[in-house]
């Protein structure tokens, strides 16, 4: 017996260096995006850029909505509460949708290809004003993005939300709290906020602070179609060392008790 005690404990150190190795592998792999300790984060834009108005980008699908004479005629169905039903107040209520392709530009009926990546809305609905002015008497152009919508991490596995957005100009803030808020295990100090660009392989990777009062800036931030706002989970070493551990230390309890089990017979 002595000498299956002695050999045991010769094993145990090595034991316990192949436990500390697999559990160093394995410990909090669900800590996405992760970014070298020297990461150099893109610039955050100037306080007055913050809040700017969302502007179309690739992807987008829009609805667009073409009337003539400055929109008379659907002031006039609006105030007589839609009872005309002609074929204006048909157009009204079913705006036809258009893609904003990776270059940026729409197709759109009659006028053709139209760049519409970076203007705000009311830009893209002047612009398209103006196109449209050589086919129709004062036209007024009513666009809607139907297809934005960011993904985020609020900081806990199992959590991650697609979040569908009706305002066009969502701040971070709002996305996070229509995910439910960063969880307890979330840093609020470590949040990255991803953003696509023309070039898919370098977008912009922004790191925001909102565990002081002094982030209500960077959270007043106005989202884009498809960004990722990843709020970093905090390191549980102790927890998931156990959690990994335990099978392998179940395992050897097993064999020690069918050794000695082994041995009574």
């Amino acid at each position: 017996m002595r000498n299956f005690w002695k050999k045991w404990w010769s094993i145990l150190p090595v034991l316990a260096v192949l436990l500390t190795m697999n559990s160093c592998g394995v410990l909090n792999q669900n800590i996405m995006l992760r970014t070298p300790k020297e990461y150099q984060f893109d610039p955050l834009p100037a306080d007055s850029a913050l809040a700017k108005e969302y502007k179309l980008s690739p992807n987008d699908v829009i609805e667009l909505r073409l009337f003539a004479n400055d929109g008379f005629k659907m002031i006039d169905i609006i105030s007589s509460g839609g009872s005309n039903n002609t074929g204006t107040n048909l157009m009204l209520r079913n705006g036809l949708e258009y893609t904003l392709d990776q270059a940026g530009i729409c197709k759109l009926p009659i006028v053709g290809n139209v760049v519409l990546s970076g203007m705000t809305l009311r830009e893209a609905e002047k612009h398209l004003e103006d196109r449209y002015s050589e086919f129709y008497v004062k036209p007024f152009v009513i666009l809607q993005v139907i297809n934005r919508r960011v993904i985020v991490f609020p900081g806990e596995a199992g959590t991650a939300r697609v979040i569908n957005l009706v305002n066009n100009n969502t701040t971070v803030i709002e996305a996070l709290a229509l995910a439910g808020g960063i969880s307890a295990n979330g840093k609020a100090q470590n949040i990255k906020l991803i953003r696509q660009t023309n070039d898919p392989n370098k977008p912009y990777i922004y790191k925001l602070d909102l565990s002081k009062i002094d982030g209500i800036k960077q959270g007043n931030m106005v989202v884009q179609t498809n960004d990722i706002i990843y709020v970093e989970p905090r390191k549980r070493y102790a927890s998931q060392t156990l959690r990994e551990v335990t099978p392998v230390l179940s395992l050897l309890t097993s064999m020690i008790t069918f050794y000695f089990l082994v041995q009574r017979f």
